[in-house]
């Protein structure tokens, strides 16, 4: 506002008001202040700039920091643990079909074992894509507590304490509930982890099993040594 008006003051030929010291200090503060409000740095109201020291703007501006890393940080929780969750049920279910194949074995006809692989093999490609997702908003979520760490340090070299010990409630909060979904998924990779030991040994049953029929089913003759 100040340059427009300097600017039609040089255009009309005038000569342009002399201000004092004191008064172009109070102008350039003003602008300041203006300015960093306008460009969304700082939410300060106009009538409370020249009360506000800098150490003030400064702890005001380090709780915004705060709060916008807590929102962050409470998001990116919330989708991981929804990825998480969505991961052991995908492993749950993977583990309830391996089972139940490996107790109809020898009792499927080959189109029906064909139709369980292809069930079997569509839940594996699930478990991996949620496996994906949950790596994925990791990533996210673990940006995010460093974040916060930061902008919790901040606020504490900046006075800003409340601020600081609130968002490093958050952030111990968020590791917790983390840890309690990441237990979940841990138990649905021990029970997968069971099953493909169980399938091996099965298999390997079978497996003698069919041979040990195979045998059984040839005849004598071929079975003697010339």
């Amino acid at each position: 506002m100040y340059y427009r008006s300097s600017a039609r003051v040089l255009l009309s030929g005038q000569k342009p008001a002399v201000h004092k010291p004191g008064k172009w200090t109070k102008v350039l503060y003003t602008s300041l202040a203006s300015l960093t409000v306008g460009g969304g740095l700082c939410a300060v109201p106009f009538k409370q700039v020249e009360n506000l020291s800098h150490d003030s703007l400064i702890r005001r501006a380090a709780s915004l920091v705060t709060d916008s890393s807590s929102t962050f940080l409470s998001q990116a929780t919330l989708a991981l643990i929804d990825a998480i969750t969505e991961y052991s049920k995908a492993v749950h279910t993977l583990v309830a079909l391996q089972r139940r194949h490996l107790n109809s074995l020898g009792k499927l006809s080959p189109a029906e074992e064909d139709s369980v692989w292809q069930v079997i093999i569509r839940q594996r490609a699930e478990v991996n894509d949620r496996q994906d997702e949950c790596k994925r908003f990791e990533s996210t979520w673990i940006s995010a507590v460093k974040m916060c760490e930061t902008a919790a340090e901040a606020a504490y070299t900046s006075g800003a304490e409340h601020a600081s010990i609130t968002v490093r409630t958050n952030i111990q909060v968020a590791l917790s509930q983390v840890e309690e979904a990441q237990k979940l998924s841990a138990d649905a990779d021990k029970k997968l982890a069971e099953t493909k030991v169980m399938e091996i040994e099965r298999m390997a049953q079978y497996t003698a099993s069919q041979s040990k029929n195979d045998e059984e089913d040839i005849p004598e003759a071929y079975l003697r040594e010339d």
